[in-house]
């Protein structure tokens, strides 16, 4: 008779044990159908050059993200949308009438240094979009710098002359076209004088033109260079927000520094110095703050360390913008409080109970009364003991045995 003996294997494993329904995925997708409204209303405002640059740039991050999982340089795929996400945000940064070949290198080179370096998704130090639109400002600061104006009527139906340049080429002049658009608007009698191809920062920053708030806040201000909608970037934020995508304490603490910097630069020099409203409004601030600051990978994780992290940003967006030669400082920002993200994290930190502080003071072998506010209300007289040392304190193995009464 066979006696078969049945082992019960158990399986023993890290915490945690229970897991919600939240994973890293599910995250990502959210941000990405956010970010796909994000680029529905890009296309809306400027055409058919805007899908080819979205296209394009996605499809560089997309096939950079491919080729570094199939070599085994990250771990992640493109199955986690990450990948996705940045080409998405990083276009929406690019103006309209970027090349096609370099938004396509851009895209490339944010998957390639921003995450592919670091080891893959989780890994990177600094926010990917923001990599690559650093690297076409320097590596194509012309480019980079020549915006077109939104709401033209032929927006659909023709391309902008720069998206078509062909690789290792300079983008043609565009003033021929700007030339002929006016001259549409001319004939469709919009009472314009002339259009403009710079953005509300440019205009304040070099001519003092201010731009009306309503037109900032809904991005329908006709034929300026205004990105994306903010009040269509806070939708979108409180969306993500309210399922635990993104803490708002990044963006409100970016947008509250920098209203609170400006309103007092605006009071030292209303002439000089713009208005919070416009500071908040303007250029990419809340799409960066929304968006690009609140990357859990590049981010502090401590709610102290959040605040501080966005008062950085904001304190530096409102310096940039006001005391450098750029219009627009929202990406140096967050990449140096990206770096500086260990420093935050660990100036930030909460020390735990018991430990720290003056533990290493300690005398070995004294013992050490409560706190005097640990006492309770009902033993409010309670008279707090002085310390006591044991100078005869007795070995560990002689505590250890029992000690027999004599018969």
């Amino acid at each position: 008779m066979n006696n078969k003996t049945t082992l019960n294997l158990v399986e023993i494993r890290p915490s945690p044990h229970i897991k919600g329904p939240r994973s890293v995925e599910n995250i990502m997708r959210r941000v990405m159908y956010m970010c796909i409204i994000l680029a529905i209303c890009f296309v809306l405002q400027y055409g058919m050059s805007a899908l080819l640059s979205i296209i394009f740039v996605t499809g560089g991050s997309l096939l950079t993200e491919y080729y570094l999982c199939k070599t085994k340089t990250q771990s992640s795929g493109l199955h986690d949308y990450s990948a996705a996400i940045t080409g998405l945000l990083l276009a929406l940064t690019l103006p309209p009438g970027f090349p096609l070949w370099m938004g396509f290198v851009a895209g490339a080179v944010a998957i390639a240094l921003g995450k592919g370096l670091f080891g893959g998704l989780g890994y990177n130090v600094f926010n990917p979009a923001l990599i690559g639109r650093a690297f076409a400002q320097a590596a194509f600061p012309t480019a980079i710098s020549t915006y077109t104006p939104s709401m033209l009527p032929n927006r659909f139906l023709e391309i902008i002359p720069s998206t078509l340049t062909l690789p290792m080429m300079a983008p043609p002049s565009l003033k021929t076209w700007l030339e002929a658009q006016q001259q549409t608007l001319t004939n469709l009698g919009n009472g314009l004088d002339a259009i403009t191809s710079a953005t509300p920062l440019v205009l304040w920053k070099f001519d003092f033109i201010a731009t009306p708030y309503f037109d900032l806040f809904t991005g329908l201000y006709t034929h300026a260079m205004i990105g994306v909608s903010p009040l269509l970037v806070i939708l979108c934020g409180l969306y993500l927000a309210s399922q635990r995508c993104l803490n708002w304490k990044i963006p409100v603490s970016i947008i509250l520094s920098a209203a609170c910097l400006a309103w007092a630069l605006h009071s030292y020099d209303p002439s000089r110095f713009a208005t919070p409203c416009f500071t908040v409004l303007s250029g990419g601030l809340i799409l960066g703050a929304v968006f690009m600051a609140t990357d859990m990978a590049s981010s502090p994780t401590t709610p102290l360390g959040m605040w501080l992290y966005g008062i950085l940003i904001g304190f530096l967006t409102v310096m940039i913008r006001n005391f450098s030669g750029l219009p627009e400082g929202v990406m140096y920002a967050i990449l140096f409080a990206n770096a500086a993200t260990p420093l935050i994290e660990k100036i930030s930190q909460r020390r735990v109970f018991g430990t720290g502080g003056s533990d290493k003071h300690m005398r070995k072998g004294a013992t050490y009364p409560l706190h005097p506010g640990y006492i309770s209300r009902e033993e409010h007289s309670a008279v707090t003991p002085e310390k006591v040392i044991m100078k005869h304190k007795p070995k560990p193995e002689d505590r250890r045995k029992p000690q027999r009464e004599e018969q």
